[in-house]
């Protein structure tokens, strides 16, 4: 048992270990040319991305695509719980299979474990293909720490959908009370979508051992707008280090501005050492987390022990007061957006399955700083003074929780 838990918590060998110098800004051809080889998926030309705020706008987005479905519908998610929600998406996903559609669903094991029995039933019976994702088995014990933490919906190949919703009924309404979370996902046309169905396929395959690739999971597909986007994702046993170089390297190169929501934020100190030196540089930094309104208290203590060198440096850290603030959005320079299921944390940095959109367009990015000016008006900035001053017994608590940061 000592054997598995240190295998469990143990980071793995690949750790990017030193500080990425600012060599380019986002704007530039070679930081395009970087990203595309670093972290492996090409950026594609002729995309169409919509921002979705909240449930009232994200979940009929998805349950149409879901039931417009003529071919196959790929999904992959890591929050699937029992409810109004849950059951809205069982019954759209059973009535396409019961309709001859090919429906492929990979939930994570722990964080569907609040789902019931009778909705993976129903999905079955119906002809859905439902797997978990590191079930535990005799032959996976040393992977229960790494869960998929990726947001993929494919339908026919052609339409995706990622951001930070879960499938649950939290995720309802709009934002209107601290029952109903705040977040954003995003709608996607065009020829990335292929590489969003490449992202599932791979925990697909290391679930099932079956490869899905015909035309029907992979159409032509024509051009959908005019903007460019990347879809890559990593993972502990492959590409680990993949989410947190592309978000290094983002911030290395910003030239003036870094906008960042974050669900979960528990910088390292590589992270920490970052953001500073942009700050330093003349970047203006500014973040929104959760406040009091939050899932995990934990996190909330072990990321306030970590902002003393971040407000030093003068980067605005606000929390969100209404509800759970759950968005994962990082804006830099008014041009690069970067969006999916990934937490601003070691969890997601080296831990968990990621998958993140790139896009990168000056008109969307500017969309997307809006989306962030509102939010902000809901928010309370900590400052410097504050934090300082907080009390004796809440900075015990949160240093003491910070001590976890690697595990959160």
């Amino acid at each position: 048992m000592l054997t598995l838990v240190v295998v469990n918590l143990a980071e793995g060998e690949r750790k990017v270990g030193s500080r990425i110098d600012a060599l380019y800004g986002v704007t530039d051809p070679q930081y395009l040319r970087s990203m595309g080889v670093l972290l492996g998926p090409a950026i594609t030309e002729g995309n169409k991305v919509e921002h979705l705020e909240n449930g009232d706008r994200i979940f009929p987005a998805m349950l149409d695509a879901i039931r417009s479905a003529r071919h196959t519908i790929t999904f992959e998610t890591y929050i699937y719980w029992s409810g109004e929600v849950g059951k809205a998406f069982a019954e759209a996903l059973g009535e396409r299979a019961r309709a001859g559609v090919k429906v492929h669903v990979l939930l994570d094991w722990v964080g569907s474990a609040k789902m019931e029995e009778q909705l993976l039933e129903e999905m079955r019976k119906g002809g859905v293909e439902v797997e978990r994702y590191h079930e535990p088995h005799w032959y996976n014990w040393s992977r229960l720490n790494n869960r998929t933490h990726r947001k993929i919906l494919v339908v026919d190949g052609r339409i995706g959908f990622t951001g930070g919703v879960g499938i649950a009924d939290q995720w309802s309404g709009d934002a209107q009370d601290k029952q109903h979370w705040r977040d954003s996902h995003f709608r996607v046309e065009g020829p990335v979508v292929a590489e969003f169905q490449a992202v599932f396929l791979d925990n697909w395959m290391k679930a099932t051992g079956r490869v899905l690739h015909s035309a029907e999971y992979f159409p032509k597909i024509d051009r959908a707008g005019n903007t460019p986007a990347q879809m890559f994702s990593s993972s502990p046993t492959g590409g680990s280090e993949s989410m947190h170089l592309m978000y290094l390297l983002s911030i290395a190169s910003a030239q003036k501005s870094i906008l960042l929501e974050s669900s979960y934020f528990v910088p390292d100190a590589l992270a920490i050492e970052a953001l500073v030196a942009a700050a330093k540089r003349g970047v203006r930094v500014r973040i929104i987390t959760p406040g009091e309104h939050i899932d995990t208290e934990i996190v909330r203590r072990a990321s306030r022990a970590r902002w003393g060198n971040l407000l030093e440096a003068g980067i605005e850290i606000h929390e969100y007061k209404p509800t759970m603030f759950h968005c994962k959005v990082m804006v830099v320079d008014g041009f690069l957006v970067s969006t999916g299921s990934t937490n601003f944390d070691n969890r997601s940095f080296r831990l968990n399955d990621e998958a993140n959109l790139n896009v990168y367009d000056a008109d969307f990015a500017k969309q997307m700083a809006d989306v962030f000016e509102k939010d902000l008006t809901r928010a309370h900035r900590i400052t410097l003074e504050e934090w300082q001053n907080r009390p004796f017994g809440e900075k015990l608590i949160e240093h003491a929780s910070s001590l976890l940061g690697k595990q959160l």
